[in-house]
């Protein structure tokens, strides 16, 4: 019965996170175009989410992979190996809609989101000495992607490229798509 109450904690925080992650990519990916998604080139606000997004994932993955190594619990470790996977690709993703914007003349703008809110914390290393360390990881990671969510509704408002809007529902595997299979 004890264990039952020290892992229940932790079941529903893994879950919690990935619910976080489910909606960010949701956000990410909407298909409301509300009149001004279908430019091919996008404008400011597209540049600007996928450039401070790349470091945004990073830090999700340099804290992931810290976690695959540190982690007590199973559920942690398979978290963040699909942490690693999914945002991995989704830099890879982000780069190449950098790149195409920037080769269409867009220049970065302003996501209008205060930096504070994006949820930086800047101390991931803090993580290679936590104790106990779950614990910290998910104190960490649910602002983190609370973060992202803010950014990606700044996008779905601001945003003209459909390529900015939807690139991270296809390789997230918090998607509803990917989480049936």
């Amino acid at each position: 019965m004890q264990h039952i109450l020290k892992t229940r904690p932790l079941t529903l925080a893994v879950a919690l996170i990935a619910v976080l992650a489910a909606l960010v990519v949701a956000g990410c990916g909407s298909d409301d175009d509300s009149g001004t998604s279908s430019s091919k080139t996008g404008n400011g606000v597209d540049l600007a989410f996928v450039e401070e997004m790349v470091p945004h994932h990073n830090s999700a993955v340099a804290m992931a992979t810290i976690a695959k190594e540190r982690g007590e619990h199973d559920e942690i470790k398979t978290l963040a190996d699909n942490i690693i996977k999914s945002q991995t690709a989704e830099v890879t993703q982000m780069e190449t809609i950098a790149k195409t914007l920037k080769a269409d003349g867009v220049t970065s703008g302003d996501l209008g989101v205060p930096e504070a809110m994006m949820g930086m914390s800047g101390d991931e290393m803090s993580l290679e000495t936590a104790d106990p360390f779950d614990r910290e990881f998910i104190d960490m990671m649910v602002p983190h992607h609370q973060g992202a969510i803010v950014m990606a509704r700044a996008v779905l408002k601001r945003g003209r490229a459909p390529k900015s809007r939807s690139s991270p529902r296809r390789s997230s595997p918090h998607s509803p798509r990917r989480s049936a299979r």
